[in-house]
């Protein structure tokens, strides 16, 4: 039998769907095959934006619609009908699955007193403990709960709960007042305590942010049509509205961070003054204006507009004041699967507040000896999140590495330094809706540190004739920049990449880090991780045709990389030949490198010359090098050259869908990472854990 749990809770609006997803998360570290099912669908008509975030999820495998039980309206004209029906349609989910996520109805259904009552009887019939949901909040989101508000609601729920033979897994207060989260724990404890119940009870603090709003969402609600400004920012959030229809200097003063402001179509004058606002850097960063009344801007204004050419969403519509705020402040925003700064946001919070360890030992959940990707991922943050490193990331001009801190931020993965103008990286972050709060913000051109650093460069670069006024000009360069951070110990690792080439990567690592002695080549790997395990891909990215010696040097890096993430290493130096069996001056090189290897660390499993399908397949192993505690259990595979390299890993990528994650530098003295210039910013994440795993020096 599967592993299942049942997320319900007795009201709408508690932000049930980010605890399913935090749980989801926490099962996919541990559980190769994760499923999702919807006991009772939201709508007939409409997709289920809830089911869809939670199928979204990297783990899941799963069609959304075997995935729905019934709708409200069979659940109303034939309980019984309609219980059976979801036993049924959940059993041909788990067939498929090790575990599911249940998660409960969500209380569309006006008038329905009964509805956590059914929740609780469709969790008895499917074997399902229960994790219930309960809101810190009131239903409408107007007021907070407090400690004997969520006693007698805890003392409610639970009785039907009981009443229909459900048992209590735990429950989490979701939306909490962040003043009094041990006292709420404390106070619903003692009520389970009273009832004979010794579930765990877990505190979740409300985030306004989760509740917000996009910009495009609210333009919807209020009909409004974009009529200038950035696109991509209609996906920030707006946690707040502000109606404009005062004069400037009173509308200034009221201007919030986040909100979208209501203008009216015949003030110009305030469209304007909110505009420069946005810019100026000395009033909050706004998400957007919304222009009512129908009115048309002046020719004049729309030219000094254009040339101002200002990216905050500025759109239209025909509704008065009072109408486009009524249906702003009645738009509530939801975590779905194209928001991701509020799955990230959500995932932060269930990662602070709930215990995973002690969740999963309730459930019975032990580690998987499969290795998925999404397991190695998340090994690899939580590495990386104990390491508690210090990583610069240069590029703080790309979108893609402002999302990419953003995230490692709310996920405490690592500390991290971002170069660029401070008020031009903070200003485009707060404009993409990001927090960049805890991270350093350095300007490369700092009059301190680039007098300090070029110092030191023009030190360790004399022998080249290097005088210190080059020196001065080149460690503004963000990627010499970083390096020198790193060199001094001012941060631990560099990732950088996703605007420069590999060669302005790494070179100033060559000329500043240097190698690690005994090492005489810098190389790279692929982490691959396929369906049921990860493999070490050697070198893929660096040297283009590495001699005997170069190639014994990158093998023993890459054991020393698989060590450093929990891989065993087992050498394949692969060739078009096993064994005795060819010969050739690529053979040769391959065998030489293989002596080497085994001469330099005869610690390691060291396997060649040998073929791919002699090195990965057990059963062409047996016959082609019976014997060998390498062939068909190699887990570093050591190419001959680049161009092997690159094409294999790239066609194992594609054709065996697996995760390609690197390519890692090695044989540094300290860890400087290359990213692709496509690099997505699941990529930059990964990267960065990485990059804090090698600096920590640690074997998994």
């Amino acid at each position: 039998m599967s592993t299942r749990i049942y997320i319900t809770s007795a009201e709408g609006h508690t932000g049930k769907s980010s605890v399913a997803l935090g749980v989801l998360e926490t099962l996919s570290r541990q559980v190769e095959r994760v499923g999702v099912f919807r006991p009772i669908s939201r709508s007939v008509s409409d997709r289920d934006y809830v089911l869809e975030l939670l199928l979204a999820h990297d783990t899941v495998d799963l069609g959304y619609d075997e995935c729905v039980g019934v709708s409200y309206d069979l659940v109303h004209s034939d309980p019984e009908a309609a219980l059976t029906s979801i036993v049924a349609r959940f059993a041909a989910v788990e067939r498929q699955c090790d575990a599911i996520v249940i998660l409960g109805s969500d209380f569309t259904d006006v008038g329905s007193p009964t509805e956590l009552s059914f929740n609780a009887r469709i969790a008895a019939n499917l074997g399902s403990p229960v994790l219930l949901v309960l809101g810190g909040r009131t239903a409408d989101g107007s007021a907070v709960r407090s400690p004997d508000d969520m006693r007698q609601i805890t003392e409610l729920t639970t009785a039907e709960l009981r009443t229909a033979h459900a048992g209590l897994l735990g429950v989490a207060v979701n939306r909490a007042d962040p003043e009094c989260l041990a006292e709420i724990e404390s106070t619903v404890r003692v009520t389970l305590d009273g009832q004979g119940s010794s579930a765990p009870v877990w505190a979740i603090p409300e985030d306004p942010f989760l509740f917000a709003p996009t910009v495009a969402a609210l333009l919807d609600a209020t009909a409004s049509t974009l009529i200038s400004g950035d696109p991509a920012l209609l996906d920030r959030e707006a946690p707040g509205v502000v109606v404009a229809a005062m004069s400037m200097e009173n509308v200034l003063p009221r201007l919030t961070e986040g909100a979208i402001v209501i203008v009216p179509g015949d003030r110009s004058d305030v469209l304007l003054a909110t505009l420069l606002a946005h810019a100026s850097g000395t009033f909050p960063s706004v998400a957007g204006t919304i222009l009512n009344g129908g009115f048309e801007l002046p020719p004049q204004i729309v030219r000094l507009i254009d040339g101002l050419r200002p990216t905050l969403p500025i759109a239209r519509n025909g509704l008065g004041t009072y109408d486009t705020a009524l249906r702003i402040t009645q738009t509530r925003g939801s975590i779905t699967a194209d928001s991701p700064r509020k799955v990230a946001t959500s995932l932060s919070l269930f990662e602070k507040h709930v215990d995973a360890e002690q969740l999963l030992a309730l459930l019975r959940v032990g580690p998987s000896e499969v290795v998925t990707p999404l397991m190695f991922e998340y090994g690899l943050l939580e590495r990386a999140r104990e390491a508690k490193k210090r990583i610069v990331l240069p590029e703080g001009g790309d979108d893609r590495i402002l999302r990419a801190a953003s995230t490692l931020l709310q996920r405490s993965v690592a500390e991290l330094v971002i170069l660029g103008d401070a008020a031009a990286v903070r200003a485009r972050a707060a404009a993409l809706g990001l927090s960049l709060d805890g991270a350093e913000i350095i300007d490369p051109f700092d009059p301190v540190l680039r007098a300090r650093f070029a110092d030191v460069y023009a030190d360790i670069r004399s022998h080249k004739g290097i005088t210190l006024a080059q020196a001065a000009d080149t460690v503004t360069d963000v990627s010499y920049f970083g390096t020198m951070m790193v060199h001094l110990g001012l941060a631990d690792g560099m990732v950088s990449g996703a605007q420069h080439t590999t060669a302005h990567t790494i070179r100033p690592a060559f000329e500043i880090i240097k190698t690690t002695p005994g090492v005489s080549v810098v190389s790279s790997v692929f982490l691959m991780a396929l369906a049921d395990r990860v493999l070490v891909y050697g070198d893929c990215a660096v040297i283009p045709d590495p001699t005997a010696e170069q190639l014994a040097d990158i093998a023993i890096s890459s054991a020393g990389t698989a060590i450093q993430f929990g891989i065993e290493p087992r050498i394949a130096m692969l060739s078009y030949s096993t064994g005795t069996s060819g010969a050739g001056a690529d053979v040769e090189k391959v065998r030489e490198a293989t002596a080497l290897v085994r001469e330099r660390r005869p610690d390691l499993l060291v396997e060649g010359p040998i073929q791919y399908d002699a090195a990965a397949d057990p059963t062409v192993a047996a016959a082609k090098m019976p014997g060998s505690q390498v062939a068909g259990r190699a887990t570093v595979f050591i190419f001959p050259d680049l161009n092997t390299g690159n094409n294999t890993y790239k066609a194992v990528q594609r054709s065996a869908d697996a995760v390609a994650i690197g390519p890692v530098l090695q044989g540094l003295n300290k860890p400087i990472n290359d990213l692709s210039r496509g690099a997505l910013v699941r990529d930059i994440v990964n990267t960065v854990a990485i990059t804090a795993i090698q600096a920590s020096g640690g074997v998994a």
